[in-house]
């Protein structure tokens, strides 16, 4: 059989020795090392994508390794790869050392100057450990590792990191609709106030608090149970670990204690949401590094999409993330705005989520002002954009599992492809309503126009009719001057000036005094000139006598 080993070492001339040896093994096979640990963490996770096969037997993690400490990346590994046999590489031969690499979960250790006999058999039982569990896992393996992105880590929860690009972006406010909708689909779910000096889900929330996360600060190894103690149990069934009520004990919470939090979380929950707030510190940068889904709020304005491509560029440098593995969110969307989702991308370089939020503050202010965003209306846009959103990133359990029932970690989840269809559905049953409702308004926007038009052709009857009554009764009056046929002069002046739909109008002239009289009846048309509705409007005009009929 042959053992698979991928060495994790920074140090050149420890990773050229590291390697050189390990060849030498029987039935080995090294791969070329990595120079750090997200690099590792990267391989090992697209490994775990393929299939439970690809993953090496053995990794072998050097004492130097950076930016994260070996043993709390130890854990790491063992949480997440479980079926993977994890060796420290080290040059300290202390009891204390050795304690602290198997509490950590390495499966040996191997001791500078390295030996050969002394790697073969470290080498030999962590791929005979490997190799019993990969047994064991059996067809639960592909449930485990093969639900590609946002699927479950392997042997924990689903981590999701929501960040905002700068203050006021509404960070908190997706977090929270996150964990409740994560929570409402039947997965247990656990919220993880990180905004340390002006963390606001208690206010959000209604919660009344002792306990925080800046109690755990002080345990050297924290546990699940441990962080059990600190979590409060809200009343939506989320999981609560809070930021501190005092700003200053934020400083209290280093990278290693925000790590073995994480991972305490990752192990007892379906989900962990992670509220990274808008700034980047040692407990935030190891939140944003070890989520499996990286959330960016970002504004539709210029100064919003900056601070977000500033952050980005910020966790490339530090090596916490790479820019196409960040989820860039719209929040406060408008379609009138000139910056939507797709520019915010291009600039940024991120993954745009197909979900926006729209910009209703409406929706948020009772609930907000209340301090319970869980009453927050179903039927609310906002909510609806947020736990779209969760179906997105798959925190939510598929509706062939249940809705509303308690999720184990061995329940199927929605793979890639299945969240696609369901969206395409989603998308193509909003254009059906918007269809449907645009039915159903027609016929009363049709009546309104024809409304209209109608009213139209009435103003124009009575403007012909008051025309042909002035030209009939001035050429009355001159027919008249001259002993002529002035009712035939009449009719013949007023149906000159009319078009040929309107010509069946009735038109007659009468002397009244010193003035000659023209009345004008027309019918008005129906809709259409030529159509008689038995609607007329009538029109008069007057012409003094000329002449010698004149006084």
């Amino acid at each position: 059989m042959i053992t698979r080993i991928l060495p994790a070492v920074g140090d050149v001339d420890a990773a050229r020795a590291l390697t050189g040896l390990a060849a030498q093994l029987p039935d080995a096979e090294p791969a070329p090392p990595v120079a750090d640990s997200t690099a590792l963490l990267d391989t090992l996770a697209r490994l775990a994508a393929v299939s439970l096969d690809e993953l090496p037997e053995v990794v072998l993690v050097h004492e130097r390794i950076a930016p994260v400490p070996a043993l709390d990346l130890i854990r790491d590994l063992v949480l997440r790869f479980p079926a993977v046999g994890v060796v420290l590489v080290t040059a300290d031969t202390s009891p204390a050392l050795l304690t602290a690499a198997m509490d950590s979960g390495a499966r040996g250790i191997v001791t500078f100057p390295l030996a050969y006999d002394a790697l073969a058999e470290r080498v030999q039982a962590a791929s005979a450990w490997s190799s019993g569990m990969r047994r064991h896992l059996g067809s639960s393996a592909v449930e485990l590792y093969g639900g590609g992105p946002g699927a479950a880590v392997p042997g924990g929860g689903q981590v999701v990191a929501v960040t905002g690009a700068k203050g006021g972006v509404g960070t908190t406010l997706a977090a929270v609709q996150l964990a409740l909708a994560a929570q409402a689909s039947g997965r247990s779910t656990a919220l993880l106030d990180l905004d340390l000096q002006s963390g606001d889900v208690a206010s959000y929330l209604d919660v009344q608090f002792r306990r925080s996360v800046a109690d755990l600060a002080a345990i050297s190894d924290i546990s699940p149970r441990v962080v059990q103690d600190a979590v409060y149990a809200h009343e939506s069934g989320v999981g609560l670990l809070l930021a501190p009520a005092e700003g200053e004990r934020g400083e209290e919470i280093t990278d290693r204690v925000a790590r073995q939090t994480v991972n305490a979380l990752r192990g007892r929950y379906d989900v962990v949401v992670v509220d990274c707030g808008t700034y980047v510190t040692s407990a935030t940068a190891t939140a944003v590094e070890m989520a499996d889904q990286a959330v960016l709020l970002v504004t539709p304005d210029v100064v919003a999409v900056r601070a977000a491509k500033r952050m980005v560029r910020l966790w490339d440098r530090l090596q916490i993330r790479k820019a196409e593995e960040t989820v860039t969110v719209l929040n406060r969307a408008a379609r009138g705005s000139e910056i939507q989702s797709s520019l915010v991308s291009r600039v940024t370089g991120t993954r745009a989520a197909r979900a926006t939020v729209p910009d209703a503050p409406k929706e948020l202010q009772a609930p907000v002002d209340a301090g319970r965003l869980q009453d927050l209306d179903s039927k609310s846009t906002v909510k609806q954009a947020l736990w779209g959103l969760a179906g997105e990133l798959g925190l939510v359990e598929p509706e062939s599992t249940g809705h509303g029932r308690k999720g184990g970690r061995g329940t199927r989840r929605l793979g890639k492809s299945e969240r696609g269809d369901k969206s395409d559905r989603a998308e193509r049953g909003d254009r059906g309503a918007v269809t449907l409702e645009f039915a159903g308004m027609f016929p009363l926007l049709l009546t309104v126009i024809g409304l209209l038009w109608q009213c139209a052709l009435y103003g124009y009857t009575y403007s012909l009719a008051g025309n042909a009554a002035d030209e009939a009764a001035r050429a009355a009056t001159a027919a008249a001057a001259v002993h002529g046929d002035h009712q035939g002069a009449c009719a013949a002046a007023g149906k000159e000036h009319l078009p040929g739909a309107w010509q069946d109008a009735d038109i007659s002239c009468a002397q009244e005094g010193d003035v000659w009289k023209a009345s004008v009846d027309v019918e008005v048309p129906l809709f259409f000139p030529g159509v008689d509705a038995g609607w007329s409007v009538n029109a008069e005009a007057g012409a003094a006598r000329e002449g010698e009929d004149a006084p």
